[in-house]
């Protein structure tokens, strides 16, 4: 098993050398395609009647503008992928969550920085990585600030028995089954014997995929302080967890674990949901 398609997000306003040199060493060590992608939108000018002339020349003018930074992205991927991948380029004059959501099919992996946490506040700018991780149906990795461009030696598994940390840790697989260390962690206000057999049963699932896991329970009633807390102890540099959430009206309300995962833009995180 392993990814053969990546799409790395970009981001149209700011710097991406470390997302994607990120990307790059994880689509040559598979051998994968690499997409860059890039989108953004205008904000349409707020005026009178007297004034929607100009608005609608100012409107053109930044999306005239959004192209030239289209273009200035594509060389900057080109450049730093620098042959080391197969790559395509695709690019969106569109909201950049919904335009990443879309072309998510073309890929196994989605590749994004997120520097804002949780939820982005320029949604004509900037992809979402909360709204991303839901919607897209692809497993997301959130390469954090200032990350090495090789992830994955160190991989902490937040394991809580649902439905999202199943399929984020069979997604994850290719990244487990490379790393030099995978720690699988349950930590919750009481540890039972369910708790224990869940945590083995993972464990054992993953040894059959020729990942040698060892496993942790932590008793703990705060568990997203206690989770990061054990990330940082053991210097993983890849956490691995289920990404639970719902839509309320125009924002999603997120599960405790997934906002405090996501809202430390430190690490790198891989999430399915």
């Amino acid at each position: 098993m392993s990814y053969k398609s990546i799409l790395v997000n970009l981001d149209a306003d700011r710097s991406n050398v470390a997302v994607v040199k990120a990307a790059s060493a994880l689509a040559q060590r598979w051998n994968a395609r690499l997409i860059g992608f890039c989108a953004a939108d205008a904000y349409l000018p707020v005026t009178g009647p007297e004034g929607a002339t100009l608005a609608g020349e100012v409107w053109q003018q930044m999306r005239d503008d959004d192209e030239r930074r289209f273009k200035d992205r594509r060389k900057e991927f080109e450049a730093l992928v620098a042959g080391a991948a197969e790559t395509e380029w695709r690019d969106a004059m569109e909201r950049p969550t919904y335009a990443l959501v879309q072309a998510s099919r073309a890929a196994d992996l989605v590749v994004m920085q997120a520097a804002d946490g949780a939820a982005t506040r320029d949604t004509a700018r900037r992809s979402d990585p909360g709204s991303a991780v839901l919607q897209t149906g692809r497993p997301l990795l959130i390469v954090g600030t200032g990350t090495e461009h090789r992830i994955g030696r160190k991989i902490v598994v937040a394991w809580k028995d649902t439905k999202e940390a199943r399929r984020a840790v069979f997604d994850a697989i290719p990244l487990l089954q490379a790393a030099d260390d995978v720690i699988v962690v349950t930590v919750a206000s009481t540890i039972d014997q369910w708790a224990r057999a869940s945590i083995a049963d993972i464990t054992a699932f993953l040894a059959r995929h020729g990942v040698a896991a060892r496993n942790e329970t932590v008793e703990s009633y705060r568990e997203s302080d206690s989770l990061i807390a054990l990330v940082d102890r053991y210097d993983a540099d890849l956490v691995v967890s289920g990404a639970f959430g719902h839509s309320r009206l125009r924002e999603w309300a997120f599960g405790g674990m997934t906002r405090s995962l996501l809202d430390e833009t430190r690490l790198n995180r891989f999430m399915s949901s």
